[in-house]
């Protein structure tokens, strides 16, 4: 099974880069698009593989998390107004700017963790409530703030939306940026290259430390690991709030890697797109990653096919509208889940809460 969705996940990837090879082939290389595309492709499946392996930190210890979503909303507003803060009030330089607001990023997101373990360990709220109480919240609390604090007459910025100091900066990996034609799949930004590095760790977590093998007994058996003397509440309210700083630094991507400024509602269901790539990676680091970067080709389509634009045949036009070629992501999404229901198999004690 594993190996067919594997294989499946490689399917969609080479259609969706063929696609654009065959648009735009025949007056651009070939070479160029596909190095393009995966390059893009990287990046823009950051935040969805940081949101998966949110969610296989949770759901790993046994708690549904659909707050995702709220929690990268929060953390892309909280790490760009903190950037922002440093910047033009407190006159800090750009770069140390940027990198306080991607630690303000993490807090944020650790502390809607935080809540969330409060809502789902202690006081066993259902945990789809309390995950969508975590999303409306992050709306509610973002939206406000964003128009008391840049908006409105009085405040601090004195009603005007500030400059942000810039995004972040690529890095260029030793060695295998240096590769002639493919180099420039390894000029990534920071949070994209943190989010590779993050998915290898997760894994070695997991599968080869004694902390991964109690977070997968609590989300197995839990009344099993507390017989043995582990911590089950603890150790579900440690790996929710990791969970929620890796989807901060998800939302981080958004504001500070991405674009630099914030929007309402930016996030734009990336948090369950995360999910589905979750569940599709059968809560796995690898397979997660490998079905976030499925979304992610989705949507380096549509970036790619709006770059070479100029190069699309006529009959091909309808494609430069980026709403028609912006709904694959979610497409994929629906067709992929409706696929694999009752194919997956979850921890076997997730979501339910546990009565010692």
């Amino acid at each position: 099974m594993e190996l067919k969705r594997f294989g499946f996940i490689v399917l969609i990837v080479v259609i969706l880069i063929g696609v654009v090879v065959l648009i735009g082939g025949s007056q651009v290389s070939p070479a160029t698009i596909v190095v393009s595309m995966l390059a893009t492709t990287i990046a823009v499946a950051t935040p969805l593989t940081l949101g998966a392996l949110s969610g296989i930190f949770c759901e790993r210890a046994g708690v549904v998390n659909i707050g995702i979503e709220g929690m990268m909303l929060a953390a892309a507003f909280f790490g760009w107004f903190g950037a922002i803060y440093m910047n033009t009030i407190l006159k800090l330089a750009p770069m140390p700017s940027l990198l306080f607001g991607v630690v303000a990023a993490i807090v944020a997101g650790g502390l809607m963790g935080l809540l969330h373990a409060v809502l789902s360990v202690t006081f066993k709220v259902d945990q789809i409530i309390g995950g969508t109480v975590i999303n409306l919240l992050a709306v509610g609390i973002s939206g406000f703030l964003n128009r008391q604090l840049f908006f409105e007459k009085g405040s601090i910025f004195g009603g005007q939306v500030p400059h942000a100091p810039g995004t972040l900066p690529p890095i260029r990996v030793p060695i295998l940026a240096d590769i002639p034609v493919i180099g420039r799949m390894f000029e990534q930004q920071p949070i994209a290259i943190t989010a590779v590095i993050l998915v290898v760790v997760t894994h070695i977590v997991l599968f080869y430390t004694p902390w991964g093998l109690r977070t997968r007994a609590v989300g197995e058996h839990p009344r099993a690991a507390d017989t043995v003397g582990i911590n089950v509440f603890r150790m579900r309210y440690a790996n929710v709030i990791i969970g929620g700083m890796i989807a901060g630094l998800g939302g981080a991507y958004f504001t500070l890697e991405s674009v630099p400024s914030f929007e309402p509602l930016m996030t734009n269901g990336r948090g369950f797109i995360s999910l589905a790539a979750m569940i599709f990676g059968n809560w796995s680091p690898f397979g997660a990653w490998s079905a976030a970067l499925v979304f992610g080709a989705a949507q380096a389509l549509q970036i790619n096919l709006q770059f070479f634009r100029e190069f699309i045949p006529p009959q091909w036009a309808f494609l430069q509208y980026s709403y028609v070629v912006g709904l694959i992501p979610y497409l994929l999404t629906m067709l992929i889940l409706t696929g694999i229901i009752g194919k997956t198999t979850p921890p076997a004690a997730d979501g339910v809460p546990y009565e010692k």
